[in-house]
């Protein structure tokens, strides 16, 4: 097992700790590329969330971690009902207990970017059956009602990573990577 230097991004989804935007989409960005080689590979993480992403300042370096659920894509599918990660960052298909791709993962990492940026989880409920319907049913409340600064096209590339139908969201982390890289030339 490899040890690694840093920290989870955790400590960076709170309000009074958030890393500069810029750093943000350079992190996500990242993540969406690693999750594509392994999507290439057929293997979907299933539990893309903060906690399973290393940050290391000093080298400005990530590395995603705990593939514990992680599944192959061409193995028999999850048993019906049966889901597995954690509630708000699963997507609309995976609390419903469908079988899932790599753009569950990429709807993980669009709530994690929509945390990242503005200190706060873009569904939010007082149960677990709310939360799951607010998932599954409603749209995210526009990031830039937290953080104004947020430029409007960025939070159109935020709801891309949060659209319910899976078919109408970034089909690969690569797509979604180079849409924050976007943010990264000015």
């Amino acid at each position: 097992m490899e040890f690694l230097k840093g920290h989870d991004l955790a400590r960076y989804c709170k309000p009074d700790n958030l890393l500069k935007m810029r750093s943000v989409l350079s992190i996500v960005a990242r993540a969406a590329e690693g999750l594509d080689f392994a999507h290439q590979q057929n293997v979907v993480h299933r539990d893309i969330k903060p906690a399973n992403i290393m940050y290391e300042p000093e080298s400005d370096t990530i590395k995603i971690t705990d593939f514990g659920i992680a599944r192959i894509t061409d193995s028999s599918k999850t048993k019906t009902g049966m889901v597995l990660g954690t509630p708000s960052y699963m997507s609309p298909e995976q609390l419903a207990g469908k079988k899932v791709d790599g753009r569950s993962d990429l709807f993980s990492l669009g709530v994690m970017l929509y945390q990242m940026l503005s200190g706060s989880l873009p569904f939010k409920a007082d149960s677990m059956a709310s939360l799951m319907f607010k998932i599954t049913n409603d749209e995210a409340a526009d990031v830039r009602t937290i953080r104004a600064e947020i430029p409007e096209a960025l939070s159109v590339v935020i709801n891309k990573a949060l659209t319910k139908d899976a078919d109408q969201r970034f089909q690969t982390g690569v797509e979604f990577a180079n849409a924050l890289k976007v943010f990264l030339k000015t």
